[in-house]
């Protein structure tokens, strides 16, 4: 395939009558127009009539198994804090989910990436009533809708020792078990859920290490490492040997310095979700701190929509109107965290493959934005252009790995009116399920 008449963002420029011309899944060529028209005579094309050809955007931190919480409403007074809402909203959802279920959960998030240029997603499942197979379940998906993903299921000791040890085993099967566009590596819920001897477990289990753990989102988890353990989470799991640099460690809102150094030094991921975060009143983490300290910061969305912009602008705002400061989160560093980072990320879980750069050599996943600005636009001020400009609503095309999932906003893979119509018909068993658990 070959791409014409597109405005080609690379990571040094905006390139203007240029092409780039796709083989195998892969960016091939980019170069003039003419030049590589005369090279590939007879490849297919694309007219991007101007528009922006993009890498498709990636979440570093996502839960597909959370649609179904869309409209639902909690039994009783609102949850009062994070706490409140895990035991009463999510440890509840995530027993309702059933085989069905969670497939539908996951091919309407698909659809939704799909149609934001979200190309690959970091999912962290939960399904305590369908663990074994889960995960074939939601790759199946993925592979359906195809985009690229990398998934786990989520061990946990809330739902008793013989549910965390068919997690590990799920983890463990499907490691083993990848296939083109999927990866795997090993969930975990929080510290406050596991014990020292599940997550002995778990590291025996995957003895070369890499893990996907929410690390104090809240100050419940570092009070309860603090009483049940006598150290603070980040210790706690060092000391387990779960940290280094393939783990990725979702929010870290309520870390200390020392912890700070302690991940730093183990080399992990730090995913940030700052429209969950907001939501779920926890705080905003140290984003310009661990900026400096040069941390691999990443961002996420937790399971809101895959509109992953949107996760760009809350960041932006959110450290400024907490800290009253409005140095805080430029708009440089949510690129570097957002496009750069992920895009690291991503490619080191995919082999080392460059993924989320237009480069040639890496894959081709990449996006049309229908963005035609009134100011100049050039690298150098292509972030706030995204964070003061760009919409959703201009993603014109989706493609992975030279696949067309989405020309002209029209999806090619996925049927979104039947994914809806199914998932519909099954909402209402699932939140009878879900109540039914909320009442215990």
């Amino acid at each position: 395939m070959l791409m014409l008449n597109g405005q080609i963002v690379t990571p040094d420029a905006i390139l203007t009558d240029h092409a780039l011309y796709v083989e195998n899944g892969v960016i091939a060529a980019i170069g003039r127009t003419g030049e590589l028209r005369a090279r590939y005579p007879q490849a297919e094309t694309l007219d991007a009539r101007g528009q922006l050809v993009m890498a498709g955007n990636i979440c570093a931190h996502t839960h597909f198994y959370g649609a179904y919480a869309r409209g639902m409403a909690i039994p009783g007074d609102p949850p009062k804090n994070f706490p409140e809402i895990l035991t009463r909203l999510w440890w509840n959802l995530d027993k309702a989910l059933d085989k069905d279920a969670v497939r539908a959960s996951a091919l309407v998030c698909l659809v939704d990436a799909i149609k934001h240029g979200t190309t690959t997603l970091f999912d962290h499942h939960a399904s305590p009533n369908f663990i074994e197979g889960s995960l074939d379940m939601i790759a199946d998906a993925v592979d359906q809708a195809g985009l690229r993903a990398v998934l786990c299921y989520e061990v946990t000791d809330r739902d008793g020792l013989d549910k965390a040890e068919a997690g590990i085993a799920e983890n463990k099967r499907f490691l083993n078990a990848q296939r083109d566009r999927v990866r795997g590596t090993f969930g975990l819920h929080a510290s406050l859920s596991l014990s020292d001897a599940t997550l002995r477990q778990c590291r025996d289990a995957h003895p070369k290490g890499g893990f996907h753990i929410h690390v104090a989102e809240h100050e419940a988890d570092e009070e309860d490492s603090i009483a049940k353990y006598g150290k603070r989470v980040a210790q706690r799991l060092a000391d387990l040997d779960l940290l280094n640099e393939w783990t990725i460690t979702a929010h870290c809102v309520h870390i200390d310095a020392a912890e700070r150094a302690l991940l730093r030094e183990k080399n992990v991921w730090v995913t940030h979700q700052p429209r969950s975060n907001m939501n779920n009143a926890v705080g905003a983490m140290a984003w310009d701190t661990m900026f400096s300290e040069e941390f691999k910061l990443c961002l996420g969305n937790d399971g809101f929509s895959n509109a992953m912009w949107e996760d760009w602008k809350a960041a932006y705002l959110l450290h400024k109107v907490t800290s009253r400061d409005p140095r805080q989160a430029n708009g440089g560093a949510i690129w570097q965290a957002a496009v750069n980072n992920n895009a690291r990320m991503a490619s080191q879980f995919f082999g080392g493959a460059p993924i989320g750069q237009l480069i040639e050599g890496a894959r081709a996943d990449m996006i049309l934005v229908d963005y035609h600005p009134f100011t100049p636009l050039s690298v150098g001020n292509l972030p706030w252009h995204v964070l003061f400009g760009f919409e959703s609503s201009m993603v014109t095309t989706t493609i992975v790995d030279g696949r067309v999932l989405m020309r002209d906003r029209q999806l090619t893979t996925l049927d979104e009116r039947a994914i809806a119509e199914e998932a519909l018909a099954l909402a209402p068993g699932v939140w009878e399920r879900y109540a039914a658990y909320a009442r215990r």
